[in-house]
Parts: structure tokens; sequence; C-alpha cells
């Protein structure tokens, strides 16, 4: 147990060693290129391990474009649903490609962007979700473009595709059925490119996740057209790998046993409250809580839990499978005490690499004494 306050984020190194050894298998044996997604995980303190495993990044804005650079080794991508003209001299300045998300964008930015690598999203119209949130393919998409004949015309401007239709996609079965109808729909385009992103939402270092299947058929698209794949994981960089540790601050009964604990929802695990998705504990027993969070929404609820034993305030916490999608969407609702980072090195020494304290809570609102 260590000695820092709750609430923080703990990352175990080992566990994440695990995944970097599936992104490493994959890239040996279907010569694809892992680039961490970093809208879902961009805690820099281990991307020196993360490196040495993973080709570069991929980024959806300018900030991202920037730490990937300044931070992970290998290549930088920079992708975004639309880039100012404020800021696409300092994205092309730092990144090794650029992906256009429309044909506007292309065409508003061709001259400052000539001689760069250039990409362009396309939406092949299916997906992986059936969450319309977080569809890529959902009606009205605003997310690439469609129109085989409409991409043709600009062949000339652009040297590859990204493709982002997976979602939270286990199922490898489904994950090929759709790569068929892209080569179905755009296989007379990919044969005149030379790199494909096939984007991220593919859970390939799941238990059980058939990775020579998934390799074979990887090596398969990139012979047949001539391509460099690319794949961007995000949540399957890091899943399994870090947990938020929580204290319970008070018991009360209102039909059912309430554990309060010194966290929340909407301002540590956000995702929780727009997927309405409960936390992971992994915990078992007779004594059944429902875990809440401190703020003042009524319906910060972590999830109903059966503990071993009764809960008492004082009693730490272990939410799982916390690192994609917390660290990067925290906030300062309610003014609640920002979680710190703490990481599990592989030699079991924990060590702090980030603590908020009140000023930085002040400086979020301005900067001015």
């Amino acid at each position: 147990m260590s000695t820092f306050n709750t609430p923080f984020y703990q990352i175990d190194e080992a566990a994440l060693l695990k995944n970097m050894e599936k992104m490493a298998f994959v890239a040996q044996h279907s010569g694809a290129k892992c680039l961490l997604a970093l809208k879902c995980f961009a805690t820099w303190p281990v991307f020196d391990l993360m490196q040495d495993y993973m080709a570069g990044t991929t980024s959806s804005s300018l900030y991202e474009v920037k730490l990937g650079r300044e931070k992970f080794a290998g290549e930088t991508h920079a992708y975004s649903v639309a880039w100012a003209d404020h800021e696409i001299d300092d994205v092309l300045q730092n990144s090794d490609k650029i992906i256009f998300n429309s044909l506007t964008q292309l065409a508003r930015f061709r001259e400052r962007s000539e001689g760069c690598a250039r990409g362009l999203r396309v939406n092949p119209r299916v997906s992986s979700s059936d969450f319309i949130l977080a569809d890529p393919a959902r009606p009205h998409s605003r997310l690439g473009e469609s129109d085989p004949a409409k991409i043709a015309a600009v062949l000339d401007q652009i040297s590859g595709f990204m493709f982002h239709n997976n979602c939270e996609n286990g199922d490898f079965a489904l994950f090929s059925k759709m790569l068929d109808h892209i080569e179905s729909t755009y296989g007379e385009l990919l044969h005149k490119v030379s790199w494909v992103s096939l984007g991220g939402g593919i859970h390939f270092t799941g238990n059980d996740y058939p990775l020579d299947a998934f390799c074979a058929r990887l090596k398969r698209f990139a012979d047949t057209y001539h391509v460099q794949v690319y794949l961007e994981p995000g949540e399957a960089s890091i899943t399994n790998t870090a947990s938020l540790e929580v204290t319970v601050l008070d018991i009360v009964h209102n039909d059912k046993d309430i554990a309060i604990v010194d966290s929340s929802i909407e301002a540590h695990m956000l995702d929780l409250l727009i997927y309405r998705l409960p936390a992971k504990l992994n915990e078992q027993g007779s004594h059944r809580y429902q875990v809440c969070g401190k703020s003042c929404l009524a319906g910060d609820i972590f999830g109903e839990f059966d503990f071993p034993a009764p809960l008492h305030v004082g009693d730490r916490l272990s939410i799982q499978d916390v690192a994609g999608y917390t660290m990067v969407k925290k906030n300062w609702f309610n003014g609640l005490t920002m979680p710190s980072i703490v990481i599990k090195r592989r030699d079991g020494r924990l060590e702090q690499v980030q603590k908020y304290e009140f000023a930085d809570y002040l400086a979020s609102f301005g900067n001015q004494s």
C-alpha cells in the first residue's frame, strides 16, 4: 500500500509491457506500424517504455501533435476533424504526415502543405459501434469523405488514406468483414496510394484475440495494395494497465448501503457518465454497496459491487482498467482534487510523476494574480 494521498491514478509498467509486447508481435508478423493514439492516453512519463515497441503517435489536435513530436520517438501523424488557419503551420512543422478530414480542408491548405506527406480520412459508412455517440459512420457523419469518385479526383494531392471505423471491436471476424467492405468499395483507389491507416478501436491485445489471423489479414491487405499499413491503438495499448485509487469517506444508508469515496465520475472518470458504464472493481463477496463520488451530481455513481467484508471509512478501493480516456478527460468539476499520477515501475517502486495543488486549480481559470 502506497503512502500517497488518494485519489490517484496508478499505472503498472509491468502490465503495460505485456501490451507493448503484443504491439511488437503485430509489427513483426504483419509489417503494420502501431502508433499510439494520444486522444486516449497521453501520460508521457511512460512513453520511454512505449516508444521501444511502437512506431510513433497519432493525434487529434495541435497540442497532441506537439506532445508526440517532443516526447515520443518515431513518426508523428497529425489528424484533426478541422485545422485552423493559425495552427496549420505549427502542425506541419511538427509532423511527418498530415491527414485531412475533408476535401474542403485539403483544398484550403493545399498550398501551405505542399511538399508534405498528406492523407485523407475516408468514411466507409460501416463501423463496429452500436452506440451512436461513438459511431463514426452515424447518419450525417462529419468524419471523413465517402464518395470514391470525389476522392479519386484528389489522388494527385495525397499519398495515403486513414480509415477509422472500429470502436472497441474485439471481434476479429467483424474487423475482417469491414476490411472486405473497404477493399470492395475503395480497392481501385488503394492501389494508388503508398500508405493506409486502419485507425484504432481494434482490441487486439485482449485475451484470446487471434493475433496470428489478425497479422495474416493485415499482411494480405498490405501485399495486395503494396501499402504500408498503420494501426492507431489507443485503449488496446493501455487496457488493464492502470487503476484509480480512492478512499471511502462516508457510509450512508438509503434503502441500500452507499459508500462515498474521494473521487467523482464526472471529474475523474467521465466516460462512465457519458457511456453509462459501471466501473470495474476486482471484488467478490456478500456485502453489497453502491459506490458513489463526492460531487454534488446526484448520479455520481461508480456502480454497485459486492465486497468480501463490510466497508469502513478509510478503506482503500482500487477501480480497475482506467488508463484509457480518463487522465485525458479529468477536470476540476466541483473543485475536486485532481488525481495525482503514480507509476508502479517494473521493479515495484512507486513514483509520483504528477501532483495537483490549489495553485493548479486557480491557474486553470486565469493567470493574473
